[in-house]
């Protein structure tokens, strides 16, 4: 599985209380070649029942576009692996919704990426989380899987997709993001997005390799520096005291959007469940249930109430100057402590 894919609401603000979400991320299959040791849905390479039929996934559709228009970001387990994706693609398009995709690469091939491109996919995202071959295709499960990502990504530049590199960020590679970026430059990515390991599902196994508050705010400083410098922009995802440490820092560079999950970001499962993101598997309305009206799921939604009320958050998160900006991450305080309104643990002043 990829990682959440593109997330251009960087430096957003979150919008106001009762608006519909700016970005949706649509886990349309589960299913995922890869057998990556973080994944959060624990993927595998078979079909999974109950995914939206074409025609389920069309209403859906329809209710976004009268719904504020969020962009989709098609993922997955791999969305490629979805027969009817170009339909999927073509409806949104149809239906002025902006495109983007998170493929794993596996299934790319020059044809299939232009098909897409005609269909309306403004850009990919491809994940990278080793410099090497060996690192790579430890982490993601699969022998040829570094092989296969930077193959996409120069199909990518060579037919002017625009893409996107996301690294997992843990003490595994933590000290080879250097190399990871210059890969990506040199590949031709637009953007390096960090996303700070999330410690659920398969992640589980890893919590002892997740970056320790310090360690996480010396990575966030070298990527503010790394943005400064260029020539590609770095990102962070997953760990929204980065917007603390901006400040601190005088501002540099673009200003990083804090914890979007339920506040601006909606993660739609394969089956038609809300969340508030991927990460965060606390289910928050199925689609199904309320015939495929999203906005009715999504207004009636307590979770969603909940995480719009940044002064409601549990301990230091809650007291932070920083938590309507911030708001530290609910889906790493729901891993942590069971509870998605209490203070997160990937922050010096939350781990005091």
């Amino acid at each position: 599985m990829n990682t959440h894919g593109q997330n251009p609401a960087h430096g957003s603000a979150h919008p106001p209380a009762g608006a519909g979400p700016r970005v949706v991320a649509w886990e349309v299959t589960r299913r995922c070649p890869l057998a990556c040791q973080h994944c959060r849905a624990g993927a595998k390479d078979r079909a999974y029942e109950g995914e939206l039929t074409t025609a389920e996934c069309l209403r859906v559709l329809d209710s976004l576009a009268g719904f504020g228009r969020p962009m989709i970001i098609w993922t997955g387990g791999e969305p490629m692996y979805r027969p009817d994706i170009l339909d999927l693609v073509r409806g949104a398009t149809a239906r002025d919704l902006r495109s983007v995709m998170a493929p794993c690469g596996t299934l790319v091939t020059r044809e299939a990426l232009l098909a897409l491109k005609d269909a309306g996919v403004a850009a990919c995202s491809f994940s990278l989380d080793g410099a090497t071959a060996e690192a790579h295709d430890a982490f993601r499960g699969v022998a040829g899987a570094f092989a296969n990502v930077t193959r996409a990504m120069d199909v990518a530049a060579e037919i002017g997709m625009p893409f996107q590199v996301n690294t997992t960020v843990s003490r595994l590679n933590r000290d080879t993001l250097p190399a990871i970026r210059a890969e990506a430059v040199a590949r031709g990515a637009r953007t390096l997005d960090l996303f700070f390991l999330v410690p659920v599902g398969r992640g589980a196994e890893l919590r002892d390799l997740a970056l320790s508050p310090d360690e996480t705010e010396t990575v966030l400083r070298w990527a503010f520096e790394m943005d400064r410098l260029g020539p590609i922009r770095v990102r962070e995802t997953c760990a929204p005291q980065a917007v603390r440490i901006w400040h601190t820092l005088g501002r540099p560079g673009h200003p990083p959007a804090g914890c979007m999950g339920g506040r601006g970001f909606v993660f739609i499962s394969h089956t038609g469940v809300l969340q508030p993101c991927g990460f965060l598997d606390v289910p928050s309305g199925a689609l199904r249930d309320f015939g495929f009206d999203f906005k009715r799921a999504y207004d009636a939604s307590p979770v969603f109430r909940d995480l719009a009320q940044p002064d409601r958050y549990g301990g230091a998160c809650g007291a932070c100057a920083f938590r309507t900006g911030c708001g530290g991450c609910r889906a790493r305080a729901y891993a942590a402590t069971g509870d998605y309104m209490a203070a997160e643990t990937s922050c010096p002043i939350a781990a005091r």
